[in-house]
């Protein structure tokens, strides 16, 4: 298991090339660059940064684009519409060109930053957006992390971006959802992780609401992703599990459906968790609840966080969710927690799974046997009736 990230997947443009064959990427991008400069008439503008986002569309025409300086700046800049700010979106979902984007251009990333964080700025989802995809990988997710580092002192950066994550009307001309994937994949980083799980700050704290948040499954797969990576932090697990943060109803309920426990069962567990309403439903989306349950199992890493979450009757929950789950590689992955929690203790000396060290030979067996598990699963989700599968859904 390794930490999540996310991003958007490339925006098609309504506008593409005039019929017929027309000129070459490159002489295209030659002639809209002056119409795209500071100054240039507004409905110019559009008609250029239309194009822009159809060359967009196509492989050599983004491997085109990501080299071009003036360009890049100026879309961040053009406040005359929004298919400039869709333009440099497709270009960062391309990670083939991320190293090309940064090096043309290696302020894009904080120009990005400072129009996501402008509340009056009107494309500043798009700016997340983009900035959501270029942080899916190492080189370009580091970049921005020393940005945000180098913020004003005593107003850090992160500081400032889950304000806005968390901060309703934050912008009243933009949602902001995609605040959500980004946070997700900066907290891949360690400095991001320790920052959120800083005790001093209680950021963790104002994110979890947000696991059930119902306007927008973009958010909430984000700040689940996020919440995710922070667990694989062991040494702040009785914190995450203690009264300060109380991490796990939050985790559980979005999982939970309305079924109808025993008076027993319904003492073990949390309040939050009894007595749900009989039009109670679960998470929507299979890939937030598969990282609800990699959040929980990370948590179980511990003795104590076992022993913590069978307490508070994380089995009931699971075993219901189990028993309702279609799809076949979170219910694998369900399965598996149910486990660890039901499952005798690791022998003395082994009671933290996460600094458990397995010899190569057997890590090689458990990754072929993992290797046809996952070959199976597909297999099952390929024989799953087509409506059951979505798409992650694109900026708005």
């Amino acid at each position: 298991m390794r930490e999540a990230g996310s991003g958007v997947g490339v925006w098609e443009a309504e506008a593409g090339s005039p019929g017929g064959p027309g000129p070459g990427p490159e002489v295209a991008a030659a002639k809209l660059l002056p119409f795209l400069a500071p100054g240039a008439r507004a409905d110019l503008q559009a008609v250029a940064a239309r194009h822009v986002l159809a060359l967009t569309g196509s492989g050599p025409g983004r491997a085109l684009l990501a080299g071009q300086v003036a360009l890049l700046r100026s879309l961040a800049e053009l406040a005359s519409g929004r298919d400039a700010a869709l333009a440099l979106v497709n270009l960062a979902a391309d990670p083939g060109l991320h190293e090309q984007l940064l090096a043309a251009d290696p302020g894009l990333p904080a120009r990005l930053l400072g129009r996501t964080l402008d509340p009056q700025w009107p494309w500043a989802e798009e700016a997340a957006a983009a900035l959501a995809n270029l942080s899916r990988e190492p080189a370009p997710c580091a970049t921005l992390m020393a940005v945000l580092e180098a913020a004003e002192p005593g107003t850090p950066g992160l500081e400032q971006l889950v304000h806005a994550l968390c901060t309703p009307g934050y912008n009243a001309r933009a949602p902001l959802h995609y605040l959500g994937p980004l946070l997700s994949n900066l907290s891949q980083r360690p400095a991001a992780r320790a920052f959120l799980l800083d005790p001093d700050r209680c950021v963790v704290q104002r994110l979890l609401p947000l696991t059930e948040y119902p306007d927008s499954s973009v958010r909430r797969g984000g700040v689940v992703g996020t919440l995710r990576n922070c667990c694989f932090e062991h040494r702040h697990h009785q914190w995450l599990l203690g009264p300060e943060v109380d991490i796990l109803p939050f985790l559980l309920l979005p999982l939970a459906g309305p079924e109808d426990f025993s008076e027993e069962e319904m003492e073990r567990l949390p309040v939050d968790l009894q007595y749900l309403p009989p039009d109670k439903q679960r998470e929507p989306d299979a890939d937030i609840r598969k990282m609800l349950i990699e959040a929980i199992m990370l948590l179980t890493a511990t003795a104590p966080g076992r022993q913590q979450i069978r307490d508070q009757g994380a089995y009931l929950i699971l075993r219901e969710l189990h028993r309702w789950e279609p799809q076949p590689d979170v219910r694998a992955t369900c399965e598996k927690l149910i486990q660890v929690l039901i499952g005798d203790e690791p022998e003395s000396g082994m009671e933290n799974l996460m600094e458990v060290q397995v010899p190569e030979d057997v890590e090689q067996r458990l990754q072929q046997v993992d290797r046809q598990e996952q070959e199976q699963l597909e297999r099952e989700r390929q024989e799953l009736a087509p409506e059951l599968w979505g798409k992650r859904a694109a900026p708005t």
